[in-house]
């Protein structure tokens, strides 16, 4: 009997991702709900949604209602619906905070009367990335360090607070409500279809207007970048590892670049001969970030196995497509650090 598997939040990224894989492994039985707030289903997602016969539930989740549409038993729930992008968090913060935790809240008690076996929630490395500006803790980081933000009142942080609640929240209502819970933190998944509010959608759409020179804002920040497949094995094997159970997982590569090696590959790939210029960096933004994955290699058997120049050939494809289409993406693109 295929196991009943609910995605909330199945239309974003990682989601179509998830769905995806999950899909082709014929053993699940598939529902995706969501807003669609990226528009409508697009042809990719509608593809996958008619071969294999997934269940879609279009609702706005934030409202306590919306979880009548679901069904009230889950061997598995995805949770991974909620408002991210560095320019949301500039731009609308107050809305990064409703909008995420009315999702979490309203999730966990409808836990209370569905009756769900296992919750994977879907982190983020924001949530410590405090820690190593503040108190200079290891690079890479595992997963035991203290989560911390710099400066509560700043709104590039709205998104991580929220997401700090929602990992205290699906733990402790998981062992009074009596489902399983396992966190999982991703850092940097990146790929095609990843929308435009990120680093490599904003390179893609400078290289192509022929900024000159190139403005490498934080150039000697460093980050670690997991391409999406990486990231969906590594989140189904957290949810389906009995030795997951109320733990928690960094989700990502252990191979720690710097914004500028990434920028000069993206231009290299871009055909781009011009001169690149050093700039400030995006308000609210850490220096290093790179986590300590062998908890999940040891534990999960997980391992990445797509180097990043060979996700980012992949990815900058796509986006050099799609721009050069001329059709209008649902979201905005690039905005200057000081915007």
């Amino acid at each position: 009997m295929k196991k009943s598997v609910l995605i909330l939040g199945g239309a974003g990224f990682v989601g179509f991702n998830l769905l995806k894989t999950l899909a082709e492994k014929n053993i699940y039985k598939l529902t995706l709900a969501d807003n669609f707030s990226r528009g409508k289903m697009d042809d990719s997602l509608s593809l996958i949604v008619e071969k294999y016969n997934i269940k879609v539930i279009k609702a706005d989740f934030t409202i306590p209602s919306s979880f009548d549409l679901l069904d009230n038993e889950y061997d598995q729930l995805y949770m991974l619906a909620s408002v991210v992008g560095v320019n949301n968090t500039l731009e609308r913060p107050h809305e990064v905070i409703r909008i995420n935790t009315a999702l979490t809240y309203n999730t966990l008690e409808w836990t209370k009367k569905a009756k769900i076996k296992k919750i994977l929630y879907t982190s983020t490395s924001e949530c410590y990335a405090g820690t190593i500006e503040a108190f200079g803790y290891k690079v890479p980081t595992p997963e035991e360090i203290p989560l911390c933000i710099e400066d509560i009142a700043h709104p590039r942080f709205t998104y991580a607070v929220t997401k700090m609640l929602a990992e205290s929240g699906f733990l402790n209502y998981s062992k009074k409500v009596g489902f399983e819970c396992t966190i999982v933190r991703y850092h940097n998944a990146f790929g095609p279809r990843m929308g435009f509010k990120h680093v490599i959608p904003h390179l893609v759409q400078r290289f192509l207007s022929n900024e000159s020179p190139f403005k490498i804002y934080g150039h000697d920040q460093t980050r670690s970048f997991s391409f999406i497949s990486d990231s969906v094995d590594g989140t189904i094997l957290a949810m389906e590892s009995e030795k997951s159970n109320g733990e928690i997982y960094h989700i990502g590569s252990s191979e720690e670049i710097s914004i500028e090696e990434l920028i000069k590959e993206t231009g290299r790939l871009m055909n781009y001969n011009g001169k690149y210029e050093n700039a400030p960096t995006y308000p609210g933004s850490v220096s290093r970030r790179c986590p300590d994955i062998a908890k999940a290699e040891t534990q999960l058997g997980f391992k990445p196995k797509v180097n990043w120049k060979k996700g980012l050939k992949k990815t900058v494809r796509w986006y050099e497509e799609f721009y050069k289409t001329g059709v209008e993406s649902f979201e905005k693109g690039f905005e200057l650090p000081n915007n």
